[in-house]
C-alpha cells in the first residue's frame, strides 16, 4: 500500500535577497500568513522564493519557443523545495495605465454583459442581430469612429492656445509653442512667410489667426535668422507646424510625461459629439436590455447592476444568473461601488488585487498555490472579515493560500504563521516562528509578537486644539455633491470612510490656493523613478554629496577628477572624462540574448556589476570605492559618512522614517509604494522649513508592518509640535484613535457615500450611530486591538 504525499511545503537553503540560508516547513491546504517588518525578508520567501521555483517549474514544460514570450521571474536562489504545486500570483503592480482598460475587462464582466446584450438584447425592428465585439469600444466594429471608442475628444481653441491677445507673436502670444530655440524657430519661420509677428495677436485678421493656429500645412521656407552680437547663424530650411498641429502631435507621440501635461493644458476634452461618450456605434447603442443600453449599465455601480439586469428569453435567464453570480464576489470584496466602465489607471493597488482576487474565486482551480500581497491593502476595517471569508473559500475549494499580510485581523484569522525577521535588511532573514498564531507569543525576539497579543489599553493622549480652520468645498465630483468640510490647521487630522466613500477625492480639493495653507506638500506611493538608473541615493540627492566627497580626494585631484567623474550616467570612456562602464553604460548588467529562450540579465561581464569602470573604482575613500558605498545600507552609511554633515542630515531622515536597511543604490524600480512613499516623506524632513506647512498623505500605513508604522507616525506627529498641519487619508483605527481630529465619509460607498457622516476629536466620532469606522474606531480607543 502507497503511504500517503509529504502534506508540507518544504523549503531548504532559502537565500535570496537578504534570507539567511532559510529552512521552513508549510503545510498545504491551508491559510498561511507571512509577517514582519518592512524589509525583514517575508516578500523575499513568499514571492522571490516559493512563487519563483513554481513558476520556474511550470515554465520547464513549456515549449523553450514559447517561454520566450512569457515575462519569468528566474530561478531563486534556494537549495531545495519540495512538495510544492503549482502556483497563482496576486501582487499589487499595476500594468501601465491605459484608459481602454476598466474594471470590466480586469474581471471579464464586460464580457458577459456584452454577451447578453447580443443573444438577448431588445433590438429595433428590422436591424440585424450584432455580435459580441459590436458591444466593445476596444474593437475596430464596436467602437464609434469619431473618438475611437475614448468617449471623449481633444479640441484645441484659439482662447486656450493664445490666452492672451494683447501680445504679438514675436512676444511670446502662442503659448502652447514650445519653449526656447525652437518656438523660436516657428516664430522666425511665421515671419519668413510674410506674417506680422510685431502686431498686437488681437489686431490680426480673422483668417491669418485661423491659419497660423489650426493648418495643417507643413511649408517650407529659408530662415534669415537675427544675427546675435556674439553669434553668427546661417540661413536654414525651416519647416512650419501650426500650435495645434504642435499640440496633439506631442499629448499623442511624446514620451516625456512633463511634455504630455504642459500640452494637455492646451486642450479642451469633451465629451464625443457623435456618441456622447458612450464609446460606441449607434447601431450598438440602439440595443438595450430592461430598457437600458449597455453603455448606462456599464455606468451604474456593481451592486446597483445585478439587480437591474432582467430578461423574458430562457437565453437571458441563463445569461443574467452567470453576469449576477460573477458580480457576488465583487461585492463581497467590498467593491460594489465600482462599474464597469471604472478606468483602470483611477483604482488603487489594492483595489485592483481585490478584483483580480473576486475572479479567481471563479476559476475553480484546484490544488495550486494562492501567493498574495497584502489583500487587506486599502480595505476599511468593515470590509476586512469579507476578506476572510474569500480567503476561506479559496482554500475550501481545495487550494493552498500564502499572503504577505500586516492586517492584525488577517493575520489573527490564520491557520499557520511564518514570522520573519527579527529586523530589517541584514538584521532579519531568519524564520522566528512557524506553526499555530498562538505559539508566535513565546517567541521573544518577534516583533509581531508584541502587536498581536498586546491587549494595554490605548495610553491617554491630550487632543490639540486647532490654531486656525480650512474651509474645502463646496466640491462636486465623482461621488461627492456640493460637499463642504472644516479641516483644523496645527493638528494631526484623519480623513475615513470605507472604500469608494470619497476621501481622496476630498483631500484632492485641497491646494495651496486655498488661504491658511502656505506650503503644500503631497506625499503619495507613486514611484521615485520609472528606470533602475533612478535609486535612493540619486533621488534624495545624497549621491551628489558623496561625489564631491569622491572628487575631493587626494586621488581624485592627482588625477584631475571631477565629481562628473564618479556619475554613472556620464557617457565617455576614460578618455572622454566619463567614469561609468561603457559595456553596461553604467547600468550594472547586460541583456543577455538566448535562442528559443527568454533573454535574461546577467552583471556585466567589464565591470561586475560594479557599473564602473577600473580606473574610477581605483580612487577610495576610506577604504571603499564609488561602487562600494552605493551597496552600503542607510544605517551603515550613517555611520561611514557620520563626520560629513550634508551626507549625516539625509540618511539621518531615512533611519527616522524606517528605512534603514535599504542600500543607497537600490534601484527605484525595486521599491514598494510604500517604501517610496517613505523616501519622498524624508526627502522633505532634511529640507530646512520656513513658514507653515500642509502635509497631505493617503494611507502612508499602506504596506508597512505595526513596528514601522510607530516609527512613520513619530516623524507626523512631530511635524504637527513642530507648527505644521498633517492630514491623511487613513483606514489603520490605531492611527485614527491617535489623531486630533476625524472626518469620516460615507456611510458606504459609490452613490451610497460622498458625504461627511461625522466629524470631531476621535472619542466623539467614535460614538456616532451613523459611521460604519465608529465601532472599529471605539475598539482601538478601548485597547482591544
Amino acid at each position: 500500500m502507497s503511504s500517503s504525499p509529504d502534506p508540507y511545503v518544504r523549503v531548504r537553503g532559502a537565500r535570496e535577497h537578504n534570507l539567511k540560508n532559510v529552512d521552513v516547513d508549510i503545510p498545504r491546504d491551508v491559510l498561511t500568513v507571512f509577517t514582519g517588518v518592512s524589509g525583514s525578508g517575508k516578500s523575499s520567501l513568499a514571492f522571490g522564493t516559493i512563487y519563483a521555483e513554481a513558476q520556474r517549474r511550470y515554465f520547464e514544460s513549456v515549449a523553450p519557443y514559447a517561454r520566450r514570450l512569457i515575462h519569468q521571474v528566474g530561478a531563486p536562489k534556494v537549495g531545495e523545495i519540495t512538495g510544492l504545486p503549482p502556483a497563482v500570483s496576486l501582487q499589487q503592480r499595476r500594468a501601465a495605465p491605459t484608459s481602454r482598460s476598466s474594471v470590466g475587462t480586469v474581471t471579464s464582466l464586460s464580457n458577459s454583459l456584452r454577451m447578453l446584450f447580443s443573444r438577448a438584447g431588445d433590438y429595433p425592428p428590422g436591424a440585424a442581430r450584432l455580435d459580441s465585439d459590436s458591444f466593445s469600444p476596444n474593437t475596430a466594429v464596436g467602437a464609434c469612429p469619431e473618438c475611437h471608442g475614448l468617449g471623449r475628444v481633444h479640441r484645441t481653441t484659439e482662447e486656450s492656445l493664445v490666452p492672451d491677445p494683447g501680445l504679438s507673436i514675436r512676444d511670446g502670444a502662442i503659448a502652447a509653442w514650445p519653449g526656447a530655440w525652437q518656438g523660436k524657430n516657428l516664430r522666425d519661420i511665421l515671419d519668413a512667410l510674410g506674417h506680422d509677428v510685431h502686431r498686437p495677436w488681437r489686431e490680426l485678421p480673422a483668417r491669418e489667426r485661423e491659419w497660423i493656429l489650426f493648418t495643417d500645412e507643413q511649408p517650407v521656407v529659408t530662415v534669415h535668422p537675427v544675427r546675435d552680437a556674439d553669434r553668427i547663424q546661417r540661413p536654414y530650411q525651416g519647416t512650419y507646424m501650426s500650435a495645434r498641429r504642435y499640440v496633439l502631435k506631442t499629448f499623442a507621440d511624446s514620451k516625456s510625461p512633463q511634455l504630455r501635461a504642459r500640452a494637455e493644458r492646451f486642450l479642451t476634452s469633451t465629451p464625443c459629439p457623435v456618441c456622447g461618450g458612450a464609446r460606441l456605434r449607434a447601431e450598438a447603442l440602439a440595443v438595450t436590455v430592461a430598457g437600458r443600453t449597455i453603455a448606462e449599465l456599464a455606468a451604474l455601480p456593481l451592486a446597483e447592476l445585478a439587480g437591474a439586469l432582467s430578461g423574458d428569453s430562457e437565453a437571458a435567464r441563463v445569461l443574467t444568473e452567470d453576469l449576477t453570480s460573477r458580480i457576488a464576489p465583487v461585492l463581497e470584496l467590498g467593491l460594489g461601488y465600482l462599474s464597469l466602465d471604472r478606468a483602470t489607471p483611477t483604482l488603487s493597488a489594492g483595489e485592483l488585487q481585490r478584483l483580480r482576487l473576486a475572479t479567481q474565486l471563479r476559476s475553480g482551480l484546484f490544488g495550486v498555490v494562492y501567493v498574495l500581497d497584502e489583500p487587506s491593502a486599502g480595505l476599511h476595517p468593515a470590509d476586512t472579515e469579507a476578506l476572510l471569508g474569500v480567503l476561506e473559500r479559496l482554500k475550501s475549494a481545495g487550494n493552498s493560500v500564502f499572503v504577505v499580510e500586516h492586517h492584525l485581523d488577517v493575520v489573527r484569522g490564520a491557520e499557520w504563521l511564518v514570522d520573519v525577521g527579527p529586523l530589517a535588511g541584514e538584521h532579519g532573514g531568519r524564520v522566528l516562528h512557524s506553526g499555530p498564531v498562538d505559539g508566535l507569543e513565546r517567541v521573544a525576539e518577534s516583533v509581531t509578537a508584541r502587536f498581536l497579543f498586546d491587549r494595554s489599553p490605548a495610553p491617554d493622549r491630550q487632543v490639540r486644539a486647532p490654531r486656525g480652520w480650512l474651509g474645502v468645498g463646496p466640491v462636486t465630483r465623482h461621488n461627492l455633491r456640493g460637499v463642504t468640510a472644516d479641516v483644523p490647521l496645527g493638528v494631526f487630522t484623519a480623513v475615513t470612510g470605507v472604500s469608494g466613500s470619497g476621501k481622496s477625492t476630498l483631500i484632492g480639493e485641497i491646494t495651496e490656493q486655498l488661504p491658511g495653507v502656505g506650503r503644500l506638500v503631497s506625499v503619495d506611493q507613486k514611484p521615485i523613478g520609472r528606470t533602475p538608473r533612478s535609486n535612493l541615493a540619486t533621488y534624495t540627492g545624497l549621491f551628489d554629496v558623496v561625489r564631491k566627497v569622491f572628487a575631493a580626494t587626494d586621488q581624485a585631484r592627482q588625477r584631475g577628477y571631477g565629481v562628473g567623474r564618479f556619475s554613472f550616467n556620464v557617457a565617455g570612456g576614460p578618455s572622454a572624462g566619463g567614469g561609468r562602464c561603457e559595456t553596461c553604460q553604467g547600468e550594472g548588467f547586460v541583456s543577455v540574448e538566448l535562442l528559443f529562450l527568454p533573454s535574461t540579465y546577467a552583471p556585466c561581464p567589464e565591470c561586475g556589476g560594479a557599473r564602473y569602470n577600473p580606473e574610477t573604482l581605483e580612487v577610495t575613500y576610506r577604504g571603499r570605492n564609488i561602487a562600494q558605498v552605493l551597496d552600503l545600507t542607510v544605517e551603515a552609511a550613517a555611520d561611514f559618512f557620520a563626520d560629513t554633515p550634508a551626507v549625516a542630515r539625509s540618511l539621518g531622515a531615512l533611519l527616522d522614517v524606517g528605512l534603514g536597511y535599504l542600500s543607497l543604490g537600490r534601484p527605484a524600480t525595486d521599491l514598494s509604494g510604500g517604501e517610496a512613499q517613505r523616501i519622498k516623506l524624508a526627502n522633505e524632513l532634511q529640507r530646512g522649513r520656513r513658514g507653515h506647512t500642509l502635509y497631505l498623505l493617503d494611507e502612508p500605513t499602506t504596506g508597512l508592518h505595526p513596528a514601522d508604522v510607530e516609527v512613520l507616525l513619530r516623524q507626523l506627529h512631530g511635524l504637527v509640535d513642530a507648527g505644521h498641519t498633517v492630514v491623511v487619508v487613513e483606514h489603520d483605527m490605531d492611527v485614527v484613535a491617535g489623531a486630533d481630529w476625524v472626518v469620516d465619509l460615507g456611510p458606504g460607498g459609490g452613490d451610497a457615500g460622498g458625504r461627511i457622516v461625522a466629524a470631531g476629536p476621535p472619542a466623539e466620532v467614535a460614538r456616532d450611530p451613523g459611521s460604519a469606522t465608529a465601532p472599529y474606531l471605539a475598539r482601538a480607543l478601548g485597547g482591544v486591538r
